[in-house]
């Protein structure tokens, strides 16, 4: 209970802002009440009023105001027949059925200008927390991304807050109106017969025991529903991204059935809490029948044989006692959809909480690299004894070329992963210029880097918007001149759209070494003091990667550069090469002394160069 508490201060935190719509919204609930709590009365007078004498009706309205004590009961009644009773019982019915048309008409436009507003501020919450939750998203590291699956964080976004937009909405449109009827339909109904309201007090307890014990079952399966869902979208977003490997190797079937056995899991934990579902409005109305029926039997007893009550008032009791059945029921639903609610608010708020491990606390901004960049015995790990850095020390200096080279799995890119601070050391420390990077604010330190991962990462975008991502504005001439450097213009120009051309998702529609000249631009396109180059062209032809290397090697004059690379060839004019095997520097040098060492450097050297003549 404490923590379903904590989940709706945290919703009403997002609904502060909306408090004015909400007072308005309030003001039209009221009013539909009173006119609703009205109508019904009417409605009562006027079927008696039906079945009554008129003269009756006349001397018992007199008799009622000559009396000397009037209950609260016997004062509404007089307002109600002062407001329709008239001269003859024609013109009484057509005043009630004139009233009764008037109030239903101003009671749906105050319903209809309460559900808009609610709306309205439903629709704002459920967007502000999808945007929280997706800004919050950018704020993590990676090492988040790299322990939670795409798929159940879409599932969270898309699916969770589904349901609790559906869960707000419900009570939103429901919490306010229904318990202000319940209230005044109870207080009418203790003002016309106490003693039949204090029976079906006894019984409402009850219902409302059945009721909290089938939600309660209810968020739990609800939890584990959103769970799966997001099971189901982890594999829809794996097999679709790699729907290449799946169809290489033939694994259609595989995927297929794996999918499907996901699929029927959460089949059955759907059928479950439908199960739930659907039972508890047969149960909440069984017992509102009920209820219903006994009152209905006491109150008939009272009016045939006491005396004690009129059948006037039999009659209003009982349309006021079945118009509140509907927002109990109403009000008891409630309470099912929000369970599956709060299932779907731990889960959004599970995120929302979660920390970024990179704090952003630095406060200087750089614009450039006047020295150099120095890692000092560093040291680092993936939170796993399967890999890590020992003792990296090196230096880097302003308009140099340092290469990282080794055996896949040797810490190449986790080294230059750091320098962003895409990941921390563990301990050590990197600076640029003496200054700790973590002194540096990691937006002005990522504005100094182009980066060109391994793995070419484009947007379903046009090239244009590709290449110039990140800038705020277009330089045309940059634009043009960042595509020729990355022998990417003369592909470009022959596309029908040109720089307008959409790419697909993640450039599905360029071939694999057009995909790279295009990450390559974007890098150019940027021009920062210093490049990262993880593999920047390993996608390339021979002929394609001879010409792109000669851009690069233009683009370095001047400017700081690392290369990691598995091909020798495209480092040999490195200024400075470290060798690394095992998390480790084995060797540093140019490559001429390395070779000349015959160590390390030198075998994997003979390696490549041996294939390369077999070819």
């Amino acid at each position: 209970m404490k923590y379903q508490k904590v989940k709706i201060n945290r919703i009403l935190d997002f609904i502060k802002p909306e408090s004015l719509i909400l007072f308005i919204s309030l003001l039209n609930s009221l009013l539909y009440v009173f006119l609703n709590s009205l109508s019904i009365w009417l409605t009562a007078s006027l079927i008696n009023n039906v079945l009554t004498d008129f003269d009756k009706l006349i001397q018992d309205h007199k008799a009622l105001v000559n009396q000397d004590l009037l209950s609260f009961n016997d004062r509404l009644k007089i307002l109600a027949n002062d407001l329709v009773l008239r001269e003859s019982n024609i013109e009484t019915l057509k005043t009630l059925c004139i009233s009764i048309i008037i109030i239903f008409f101003l009671k749906n436009i105050f319903l209809y200008l309460k559900n808009l507003s609610m709306s309205y501020v439903q629709l704002r919450l459920v967007t502000n927390i999808r945007n929280s939750l997706y800004a919050h998203l950018q704020t993590l590291s990676l090492s988040f991304f790299d322990k939670r699956k795409f798929g159940d964080l879409s599932s969270v976004i898309i699916h969770d807050v589904g349901v609790l937009n559906k869960s707000i909405g419900t009570t939103f449109h429901k919490i306010i109106v229904e318990p202000i009827n319940i209230l005044v339909f109870t207080i009418l109904l203790f003002i016309i017969s106490p003693k039949l309201m204090l029976v079906a007090f006894l019984i409402i307890p009850f219902s409302q025991i059945i009721i909290q014990f089938i939600g309660k079952s209810i968020r739990r399966k609800a939890r584990r529903n959103t769970k799966q869902i997001g099971g189901i979208m982890a594999i829809i977003t794996e097999t679709i991204s790699s729907i290449r490997i799946v169809k290489a190797f033939a694994m259609e079937e595989h995927e297929v059935k794996r999918f499907n056995n996901e699929s029927w899991k959460y089949f059955n934990l759907l059928f479950r809490s439908g199960k739930l579902n659907h039972i508890s409005s047969p149960i909440i109305e069984s017992i509102g029948v009920s209820m219903a029926v006994l009152l209905l039997w006491l109150g008939g007893s009272d009016v045939m044989t006491e005396k004690s009550l009129s059948s006037e008032d039999f009659l209003r009791f009982m349309f006021l006692l079945f118009a509140m059945l509907g927002p109990v029921r109403s009000l008891s639903n409630v309470h099912i959809v929000l369970q599956n609610g709060y299932a779907s608010a731990e889960r959004i708020f599970e995120l929302l909480d979660e920390k970024p491990d990179i704090k952003d606390s630095g406060q200087i901004k750089i614009n450039s690299i006047k020295e150099n960049i120095q890692f000092e015995k560093i040291r680092f790990n993936y939170g796993s004894e399967l890999f890590s850095l020992k003792n990296i020390s090196f230096t880097i200096k302003t308009g140099t070329t340092v290469a990282l080279v080794g055996v896949s799995g040797s810490g190449k890119s986790t080294i230059a992963d750091l320098i962003p601070r895409f990941y921390d050391v563990t301990d050590g420390l990197i600076s640029i210029d003496g200054m700790n990077i973590q002194d540096i604010q990691i937006k002005s330190l990522r504005s100094i880097m182009g980066i060109v991962t391994q793995e070419t990462i484009l947007l379903n975008d046009t090239l244009r918007a590709n290449i110039t991502y990140g800038s705020q504005s277009v330089n045309e001439l940059a634009l043009l001149d960042a595509m020729k450097s990355a022998n990417a213009l003369e592909f470009i120009e022959d596309l029908n759209n040109g720089l307008d051309t959409i790419i697909g998702e993640k450039g599905v529609k360029l071939s694999g070494g057009q995909r790279q000249r295009i990450a390559i631009a974007r890098a150019i396109y940027k021009n920062p003091p210093l490049l990262i180059l993880d593999e920047a062209t390993s996608a390339l032809d021979s002929k394609s990667e001879r010409l792109v290397q000669n851009a690069l090697e233009n683009l370095m004059k001047n400017r700081t550069v690392i290369v990691i690379a598995h091909r020798l060839s495209t480092v040999r004019n490195a200024d400075q090469i470290i060798v690394l095997d095992k998390g480790q520097i084995i060797e540093k040098g140019s490559h001429q002394a390395l070779y000349n060492s015959k160590g390390f450097y030198y075998k994997l050297h003979n390696i490549q160069f041996e294939n390369l003549e077999l070819q």
